[in-house]
C-alpha cells in the first residue's frame, strides 16, 4: 500500500470517528427530548418504584453526565442493560439480531449484485429491444414499489394462497421470502446503473478504438465495458449493503424475523433507551465503514483513480 493510499484511509477513518460520535450525539438528545420515558408506560407502577428504577439505571442524573457515562461507556464498547428486557445487556440482544441480520442481508445483496449486474448489462447490449423494454418495465415497477407493499404481496401469494413458503422468518425457510423482498429493489436499481452506466462507457473512444483494431467482443465487453461500468454499482452496493445487513424494519416486522431490525423497532416503541441507541451505533458505523470500502474498491476496478 503505498503512502498516499494510507494517508487517505487514515483521514477517512478519523472523519468515520468523527462522523458516528455526531450519530450518537444527536440520537442522545433527541431521543432525550422527547417527553415520557421507559418506565411511564409500565402497568401498576408507583411513582417511587418509578423513580427507583430510573437511579437503578442512572437517569435521574443530569442529561450531560448521562451523556459523558454514555461515552465513555461506548469507547470501552458497553452499550448497557436492556431497559425492557430485564437482565439482558444490549450487545448480546444485538448479537442475537445481527446473526439473523447479516445471514439475511449478505445473502440478500449478493443476489442482488450478480442479478442486477447480468440485467443490466444485457439490456444495454439489447439496448431498444423486446428485452431491454421488459427488463425496464419489471425494474421500473420494482424499484416504485414499497417493501411493505412487495413483502406483503409476496406473503400473500407464497405463504397464504399457494402455501409453499412458511410465513415466519423465524422457522426453517423462513428466510425465502424476505431474502426475495429485499433483494428485489437493489436488484432493480443496480440493473438500471448498470445499464446506464454501461451504455456510457460503449460509446467512449477507447471502445471505438478496440473494436477498429478487431479486439474480440467478448474482450471488449468483460475486459473493457463491463468493467468500467461497475464504478457507480460499487458506490451504491456498500451503503445498500450495510443498510441491507442491518435489516430491513418493514421486512423483519412482516415476516416476524428475529434480527436487528425487528429489534430496533421494539426499542423504539418500548422506548428502550440503550437499545435504541445501540442499534443506531451498529447502523452508523456499518453504512461509514462500507463507504470507505466502496472508495478503496474505486482504485481497484479503475487504477486511474486517485485518492485524496
Amino acid at each position: 500500500m503505498n503512502p498516499k493510499t494510507l494517508k487517505y484511509i487514515i483521514k477517512r477513518l478519523i472523519l468515520a470517528v468523527f462522523t458516528v460520535w455526531v450519530v450518537i450525539t444527536l440520537t442522545f438528545f433527541i431521543m432525550h427530548a422527547v417527553p415520557g420515558g421507559p418506565f411511564v408506560g409500565e402497568k401498576a407502577i408507583s411513582k417511587a418504584a418509578q423513580q427507583a428504577l430510573e437511579a437503578k439505571y442512572g437517569l435521574d442524573k443530569p442529561l450531560m453526565t448521562q451523556y459523558v457515562t454514555y461515552l465513555k461507556d461506548v469507547v470501552h464498547f458497553r452499550f448497557g442493560p436492556s431497559l425492557k428486557l430485564r437482565g439482558r445487556m444490549v450487545i448480546d440482544i444485538m448479537a442475537d439480531g445481527l446473526r439473523t441480520s447479516v445471514k439475511l442481508g449478505v445473502i440478500a445483496a449478493v443476489l442482488a449484485l450478480i442479478s442486477g449486474v447480468i440485467l443490466g448489462a444485457a439490456a444495454a447490449l439489447r439496448r431498444n429491444t423486446v428485452l431491454d423494454r421488459i427488463i425496464m418495465v419489471i425494474t421500473t415497477a420494482f424499484v416504485s414499489m414499497p417493501s411493505f407493499i412487495m413483502g406483503s404481496l409476496l406473503l400473500v401469494i407464497f405463504a397464504i394462497k399457494l402455501q409453499v413458503l412458511p410465513a415466519n422468518g423465524a422457522t426453517p425457510g423462513g428466510l425465502v421470502l424476505p431474502i426475495i423482498t429485499l433483494m428485489l429493489y437493489p436488484m432493480a436499481y443496480i440493473t438500471r446503473l448498470t445499464r446506464s452506466s454501461m451504455l456510457d462507457v460503449l460509446g467512449q473512444d477507447y471502445i471505438r478504438t478496440a473494436k477498429a483494431k478487431g479486439v474480440s467482443r467478448n474482450k471488449i465487453i468483460f475486459g473493457h465495458a463491463l468493467k468500467n461500468s461497475l464504478i457507480p454499482v460499487i458506490t451504491y452496493f456498500g451503503p445498500m449493503l450495510a443498510y441491507i445487513v442491518t435489516g430491513s424494519l418493514v421486512v423483519e416486522q412482516i415476516f416476524a424475523v428475529p434480527g436487528i431490525g425487528r429489534a430496533f423497532v421494539s426499542s423504539i416503541i418500548n422506548r428502550d433507551y440503550m437499545m435504541i441507541m445501540g442499534t443506531t451505533i451498529v447502523l452508523a458505523t456499518l453504512i461509514v465503514i462500507m463507504n470507505l470500502i466502496s472508495d478503496i474498491l474505486y482504485k481497484v476496478v479503475d487504477p486511474r483513480i486517485t485518492l485524496d
